[in-house]
């Protein structure tokens, strides 16, 4: 797409998007006022049928006091006639009384100990009619039996006298009748005179707001329900959600008290009911009722007489939506001409402005080609003439640029070439491999030593390194991947045919500017022929030993031969055989078969077993194995052992054969008795144990030589007692050290690998 139509698509946008906000803005705005119209509409008509339904009660009110005044009458008229002692009274007494004053019934009153119930009455339905659960009735009837005056606010209030409003029966509920209660305070009764009627059910049904409300309903189309609503009796668990209630039946204590109520929902309302009266102001709902939107109004209402109570009005949504509508098309219809001439005038203007966009975008494109000349023309100075002047200049220094990277990649390719020549020309193979084990690259010496060509490694992952070496491989990868450096290490590969060749290789990690590792370099080393010299020179060094060896054996077993042949020879001239004789010869056969014995050792090991063992107990079978030789020289033994496990892997015999040997020497040494000091500690990952005597010591040029076959300064030493011990700590895995000084002793430090904590075992 190009720039033109790119700027004439923004203007577009912009001129699109502001109209959509503008519209958007005024449908809020014609939205909000239309529904605080309506809000307003239903406060006003909630406000009229309230005093409407006021004036009617002023009207009402008027009849009430003028029929209670006769009922009050009736009651003065009736008192006289009757005895002030309610027993001696019957209920034909009272028939014949009501038919005479002209009135419906009349009933008797009397005040029990919790109630006050009718004691007697000309409709035999009212006898024993209970008043405790009527209200603020049952306050005026203990009022007038108190104190003969009523202080409840309905109802018309006369002396000794006081008359409800009018009220459906409690023993005829078809019926709205009007009572008088009256009390002089000369008789233990209430009289009861009142009057049942059509004709006041008539009037009641004349006086009722719903004739008001259905004439506001047709003045204004969109109002769909009017209902005043009792808050005391609303929602509660006898009510239907039509508005009918089973229990409260009264025309004081009905939950609709005028009105219908289709288009509602108990508990929301309810809600909104009780936030109405606490606010004091109407409350909003907006609700889908019979599948219809409506806007829901509830209006708080306190009049004189009529006490606290909510005119709901329910409002049709499609009004509004209707005028919104309306507005909408006439809105869209507008801004569709003024985008039609909005999108023809920025494409004419968009033309203009990119006019010398298009040139500098033609120098580009012969940049881009390699043609840097000619330059721009400048014809403005603003912000596109800066650009192009700058698009010059820029064009002036990549053509420097491009001319000078010319001559470094010549420099570049020419190195290339030199370092391919030396890697080729190295004897040692080279491959990279990058993270998954592909090989990238190989040299010509890879080719020669492995057998593979790179056209057919390059790519794939040949199988180089044989099963046995394959862990170690790649836990020296894994440690270079963490940022470990690796010495080359001698081990094994394979070659393409399957044999195993020795080399020593050298690897390291190629990463990228993150430091992410991307590829390794292996450098391979053939290293079979110098193995096979140094095998050579092992041999021959083994060669020479064996030799000093047999040398050695043979002069120290032919002193005891000779010994032995003297004696045979001067027993075999006499013919007889000494004893003394015999334990010389005895005594010298024993020294040979020890040569022997410890020669062999030295040259071949006997087979061990190793087993896990603690060095604590064998230093003290071998303190308990020598204590009493000690003891005969004058020597004592002082063990200083750690309270720590010091376990090592081991062959048991071993190692007591190479601390008896140590501690019968330091023995030996000691002629004039003293203290051989016994310690064993842990040192970071290794057990140390230190023997010291107190003897004469040895020579400093005699250190050296300590541990060669046959070199010792006892006169009845082989010499291989120490190169036996010192090659049984060796096969541990162990060390052993020397140090001496004529006149203060030997110190022997032995040190083995610790093999950890192990169960506690017991000296034998």
């Amino acid at each position: 797409m190009s720039i033109q139509k790119k700027l004439s698509g923004i203007i577009f946008g912009s001129v699109l998007l502001i109209l959509a906000l503008n519209q958007t803005l005024n449908l809020y705005a014609a939205w909000d006022n239309l529904r605080n119209e309506s809000e307003s509409n239903m406060k006003m008509v909630a406000m009229q049928i309230a005093v409407s339904v006021e004036q009617s009660r002023y009207s009402s009110n008027y009849v009430e006091d003028q029929i209670a005044r006769n009922l009050r009458m009736a009651a003065i008229l009736a008192a006289n006639e009757l005895d002030p002692e309610i027993g001696n009274i019957n209920n034909d007494k009272l028939k014949d009384l009501a038919k005479k004053l002209e009135i419906s019934n009349i009933s008797l009153l009397v005040k029990t100990k919790d109630d006050v119930v009718v004691a007697k009455s000309s409709d035999p339905k009212e006898l024993g009619l209970s008043t405790k659960g009527w209200g603020y009735w049952y306050t005026a009837f203990l009022q007038l039996f108190d104190n003969h005056n009523v202080s409840v606010v309905q109802g018309q209030k006369m002396e000794n006298f006081w008359s409800g409003p009018f009220e459906y029966s409690s023993s005829n509920p078809e019926y709205i009748e009007k009572w008088g209660y009256y009390h002089d305070g000369k008789r233990n009764y209430i009289i009861d005179p009142y009057i049942r009627s059509t004709s006041v059910s008539d009037y009641i049904k004349i006086m009722s707001p719903n004739e008001i409300v259905q004439q506001s309903k047709d003045v204004n189309p969109g109002i769909l329900e009017i209902t005043g609503i009792n808050p005391e009796t609303f929602g509660s668990d006898t009510m239907e959600p039509d508005g009918n209630d089973s229990v409260n039946v009264k025309l004081r204590n009905r939950p609709i008290k005028y009105g219908t109520y289709k288009y509602g929902n108990v508990e929301k309302d309810k809600l909104a009911i009780a936030k109405a009266l606490g606010q004091q102001e109407p409350v909003m709902l907006d609700e889908v009722v019979l599948g219809k939107k409506v806007l829901k109004s509830f209006i708080p209402v306190s009049r004189p007489g009529m006490g606290s109570y909510v005119i709901s009005v329910v409002m049709d949504y499609s009004v509004i939506s209707s005028v919104i509508k309306n507005q909408l098309i006439n809105n869209i219809s507008i801004s569709l001409l003024l985008l039609a001439a909005f999108l023809l005038g920025s494409h004419v203007l968009a033309g203009f402005i990119i006019r010398p966009i298009q040139e500098i975008l033609a120098k580009v494109n012969n940049v881009a080609q390699g043609e840097f000349e000619p330059p721009l023309m400048v014809r403005s100075r603003d912000e596109l003439g800066l650009l192009a002047l700058r698009i010059n200049a820029m064009t002036h220094h990549l053509m420097q640029h491009t001319n000078r990277l010319g001559q470094t990649l010549e420099e570049n390719r020419a190195v290339k070439e030199h370092l391919e020549s030396v890697i080729n020309g190295t004897s040692d193979a080279i491959h990279t491999m990058d993270m998954h084990g592909r090989i990238i690259s190989v040299n010509r010496a890879f080719e020669d030593l492995y057998g593979w060509s790179a056209a057919e490694v390059v790519g794939q992952t040949p199988y180089l390194i044989p099963a046995t070496a394959l862990e170690q491989e790649e836990e020296r990868l894994e440690e270079l991947k963490n940022g470990g450096g690796l010495p080359p290490i001698e081990t094994v590969r394979l070659k393409r045919n399957g044999t195993v060749v020795e080399v020593s290789v050298s690897t390291s990690v190629i990463r990228d500017e993150e430091g992410d590792p991307l590829s390794f370099i292996h450098v391979s080393r053939d290293m079979t022929e110098r193995n096979r010299m140094e095998e050579l020179l092992r041999r021959s060094e083994k060669l020479t030993t064996v030799g000093q060896l047999a040398a050695g054996v043979a002069h120290e077993i032919r002193n005891p031969l000779t010994t032995l042949r003297g004696f045979l020879q001067l027993q075999q001239e006499k013919k007889l055989l000494i004893p003394l004789h015999i334990d010389l010869m005895l005594s010298e056969l024993e020294r040979i078969n020890l040569i022997v014995s410890e020669f062999l050792i030295l040259a071949k090991p006997q087979a061990v077993h190793f087993q896990q063992k603690d060095v604590h107990y064998i230093l003290t079978d071998v303190i308990s194995l020598l204590d009493s030789q000690a003891h005969l020289c004058g020597i004592q033994f002082e063990s200083k052992f750690s309270d720590k496990p010091a376990t090592v892997h081991c062959e048991e015999n071993q190692l007591k054969q190479v601390f008896i040997n140590i501690v019968k020497n330091a023995i030996e040494a000691m002629p004039a008795g003293g203290t051989i000091t016994i310690e064993q500690s842990l040192d970071q990952e290794s057990v140390v144990i230190v023997i010291a005597d107190e003897g004469e010591g040895i020579p400093e040029e005699m250190l050296p030589k300590l541990g060669e076959p046959f070199f010792t300064n006892k006169e009845t030493g082989t010499g291989l007692g120490l190169m036996i011990s010192q090659r049984i700590i060796q096969a541990h895995k162990g060390s052993l050290e020397i140090q001496s000084e004529v006149g203060r002793g030997t110190v022997i430090t032995i040190k083995m690998p610790f093999a950890g904590e192990a169960a506690p075992q017991e000296s034998i």
